[in-house]
């Protein structure tokens, strides 16, 4: 297991990042942490009630780094990675690659911020970044300047990530075994058989393992199924549908490739 490792947010991406904002800052009244630019990529994050944080990806001078210009070539808009924040990245990538994991792009060329990534067949669905950050410096000059006005008096809680994925067992292995989730709940109900993980902060991830034959994963080993929020009035949220049991969903038709299902405050 790699030590010292906590889910630190999670990101999805757009061609534009201001077409997010009124959905993450606007219905779900993310409040802005900061942002900036690096070679490929504008990124940006938002933290919940709950102390989590989304990250906001737009592609930024793919002529210097085009791996995000090429994913939405190739996805669209949508769920793009999980980051873990780790204590030691040596450490963490030596930890991955005894597991069966080897790491893909990694950067330890800046001791401000050193990375790897799991690549998302190897990681069941989606892509995993290792990070260890000294904590020093600042984003890179974006202000937040111009968010729209959260749209509820208070700001949501983003409850969890939840991953279908084909192999409960090897996907538990992975994000259990080696990246240090601890099962804090587990059920059988209409989505399948599922294990929900638990990091020493707010970050929750859920993996679903879908009944046979789901047409919705496929033959995929996995693929992020939604992200889910509590907030104050989720009927109120743009795009929104009754699910009949006192929850709501946002389609990904309507959000930029990211199902949501809102739950009202208990």
């Amino acid at each position: 297991m790699i030590e010292q490792i906590d889910l630190d947010h999670v990101a999805v991406a757009a061609e534009r990042m201001a077409h997010l904002w009124p959905r993450y800052a606007g219905d779900l009244a993310g409040k802005w942490e900061g942002g900036g630019w690096t070679p490929g990529f504008l990124s940006a994050q938002l933290s919940y009630a709950n102390g989590m944080r989304l990250e906001l990806l737009e592609p930024h001078k793919p002529e210097d780094n085009d791996f995000l210009r090429r994913f939405i070539d190739r996805n669209g808009p949508g769920p793009h990675h999980f980051t873990f924040k780790v204590g030691d990245i040596r450490a963490a990538i030596a930890a991955a690659e005894a597991a069966g994991y080897p790491p893909v792009s990694v950067n330890l060329s800046d001791p401000g911020w050193q990375e790897a990534f799991l690549h998302p067949k190897a990681a069941h669905g989606i892509v995993v970044q290792l990070a260890q950050s000294s904590g020093e410096g600042d984003w890179g000059g974006l202000s937040g300047e111009g968010l729209p006005s959260p749209r509820t008096t208070a700001p949501a809680s983003f409850d969890r990530a939840v991953l279908a994925v084909a192999d409960l067992d090897g996907a538990q292995r992975m994000f259990g075994d080696l990246l240090g989730g601890r099962v804090v709940d587990d059920d059988t109900d209409r989505s399948g058989t599922w294990v929900e993980l638990a990091w020493s902060g707010p970050g929750r991830v859920r993996l679903v393992q879908p009944p046979a034959g789901d047409a919705w994963l496929g033959d995929r080993v996995g693929r992020l199924a939604h992200l889910a929020f509590t907030t104050e009035d989720p009927g109120a949220v743009a795009g929104a549908r009754d699910r009949g049991d006192g929850t709501f969903t946002v389609p990904p038709d309507v959000n930029l490739g990211t199902r949501l299902v809102l739950f009202p405050p208990v």
